[in-house]
């Protein structure tokens, strides 16, 4: 099975109320994104309108992956985004910031692909099981970020009082999964740290702007420059080592409840969570009224096997409660207790009719409707509805599905990239790429949703004598150009003396002698930084440019 293969696999929409206040301070914006997360929404929109931190307030994180709805209210400003993946719907007006008492509900809408028939009866008797006896109320692998990315647990760091540690973690650790430019930046301080006056030749580096100026300040003052970090941000890192600990106990209280072939395993980001398939009926009155707590050095317990069930836990981790603190900055980041709900049950859950997949040819896909309340994660009862075939995608599985797309990141054929400079036309007015900026890498931003794939037909075909391209490779492979028939050209200006298929088109090292392989590249300065705005102006004038071009590519078949 497979979720989240097109943006629109996996939809959310809040119900939310506020108060409406005419002269209120706060505008309210219902946000439509796809392909990002709420922080970096946010951050764009700060950005864009040049916002102060805390500015805007939402009343809940939303999935990245995905196109989900959801309430933000910003403080003493009118903004406007209408943007292919991020736009804004002015709501109304009110007198205080938003936070999760706004909201009521969350509804999904979730299409479940790559299934087989054989799947329908399990998931008939899989859906019998959560109306009756609920889903465990976990934090699912979207809590993890840090973990999947690397960065382990920051919330240790800080318990340590290793803020060096916390912020090398933040600032320096580049994800192998992250094709963005943000990579870039952390690989540069990863290889840089300590150097703070150095250089960063990319644009990313803005939102670190805060920490950098606080180091160059006081080079050794880590607490000082970790505080500098947008304080949700800080916050979330406290909570996912509390989400983390809050699983933990969870699974060890349902190993205290339950007999072990009552319960079944299923893996996540942190490790393995385990689920109740049955449960007789005075153990399902105890779980539908549990409550577990997020941990605090303040936290208290009055069930003793939930109390037994934190000892072990916080014993694995080789803590107390009383270690739960950060020293050196006890007021401004601190664990808070808080009951959550053992149980969560999806309301309205509706399994729509099968039909063929598009997208993975031979399988069928089925569509799973449902509300939940705030809080709970819609994906854990998609895995336990599919639990009989879901399996949780390893770091390996991730990057290799990410080597198939990489011809596909940021094509849009010829949008501009912050790592390279616009298009420019060469003496015959064909169009090709600035030079890279110095310290770039080979790889490629990722593209958004909206931007056009490129066709199996307008890829790269080998030059005579040159070895065809292994599959999975990473090569980029860039469209055809018109006018040109049996090889696609790379966009670069022509060489003199070279003539055949291959006269515009050649790769960093096939086709060239080793003598030419060595010859020293010259040294190309960082280009200058683009605006946002001028950015999405060139973004957009280069696929109206590309669109054109494939129309007459088109035409000139059809006449043939």
């Amino acid at each position: 099975m497979r979720i989240k293969q097109k943006p629109e696999d996996f939809s959310v929409k809040e119900s939310y109320r506020f108060d409406e206040v005419a002269s209120g301070r706060f505008r309210v914006y219902l946000m439509d994104k796809q392909k990002l997360s709420t922080f970096d929404a946010v951050a764009r929109l700060r950005d864009a309108f040049g916002l102060k931190p805390g500015s805007i307030s939402y009343c809940g994180l939303k999935d990245k992956q995905g196109r989900t709805e959801q309430l933000i209210a910003v403080d003493g400003a009118d903004v406007d985004m209408q943007e292919p993946d991020l736009r804004l719907k002015y709501l109304g007006r009110t007198n205080k910031a938003l936070s999760s008492a706004n909201i009521t509900s969350n509804r999904f809408s979730v299409t479940v692909r790559a299934l087989e028939e054989s799947s329908l009866g399990p998931l008939n008797v899989a859906a019998a099981e959560v109306n009756r006896l609920g889903v465990i109320n976990y934090f699912d692998s979207q809590r993890f970020g840090s973990l999947k990315h690397g960065q382990g647990f920051i919330a240790k760091d800080l318990i340590r009082g290793d803020f060096e540690a916390a912020l090398h973690n933040y600032l320096a650790k580049p994800s192998e999964l992250d094709r963005s430019e943000d990579a870039k930046v952390k690989a540069f301080w990863r290889d840089n740290w300590g150097h703070w006056d150095a250089r960063v030749p990319f644009e990313g580096t803005k939102k670190y702007h805060r920490v950098l100026r606080a180091l160059r300040e006081e080079p050794k003052d880590f607490t000082r420059a970790f505080l500098q970090i947008d304080a949700d941000y800080r916050a979330m890192q406290l909570f996912t080592y509390q989400s983390y600990l809050w699983n933990e106990g969870v699974r060890r209280y349902l190993q205290l409840l339950l007999p072990r072939e009552s319960l079944f395993p299923m893996r996540y980001q942190a490790g393995s969570l385990l689920f109740h398939k049955d449960a007789d009926p005075e153990t399902l009155r105890v779980l539908r009224d549990a409550t577990f707590p997020l941990l605090a050095p303040d936290s208290t317990f009055t069930d003793p096997k939930i109390e037994d069930a934190v000892r072990w836990v916080l014993g694995r981790e080789k803590l107390k409660l009383s270690d739960l603190v950060i020293p050196g900055a006890e007021r401004m980041l601190f664990f808070k207790h808080e009951e959550r709900p053992v149980l969560s049950f999806p309301h309205k859950l509706v399994i729509g009719r099968t039909q063929a997949d598009e997208l993975n040819r031979g399988n069928i896909k089925v569509n799973v409707a449902f509300t939940l309340p705030p809080g709970a994660y819609a994906t854990l009862v998609v895995k336990r509805l599919f639990h009989f075939e879901y399996a949780e995608d390893t770091a390996e599985e991730i990057r290799a599905s990410q080597r198939a797309h990489l011809v596909e990141q940021e094509q849009a054929e010829g949008a501009p990239s912050s790592r390279r400079g616009p298009p420019v036309r060469d003496e015959r007015g064909t169009s090709r790429r600035a030079p890279a900026a110095r310290g770039a890498t080979g790889r490629r931003a990722e593209t958004s949703f909206d931007e056009e794939r490129p066709r199996a037909s307008d890829r790269r075909a080998p030059t005579r004598g040159e070895a065809p391209t292994r599959r999975g490779a990473t090569e980029v492979e860039a469209p055809r150009r018109p006018g040109r028939r049996g090889t696609a050209d790379l966009e670069a200006p022509s060489r003199p003396g070279r003539r055949g298929a291959a006269e515009d088109s050649e790769t960093p090292t096939r086709g060239r002698s080793l003598a030419q392989q060595a010859e020293p590249k010259p040294r190309q300065e960082p280009a200058a930084p683009l605006g946002f705005r001028e950015k999405q102006r060139q973004r957009k004038a280069a696929r109206e440019v590309a669109r054109a071009e494939t129309e007459a590519k088109r035409s000139k078949s059809r006449k043939k």
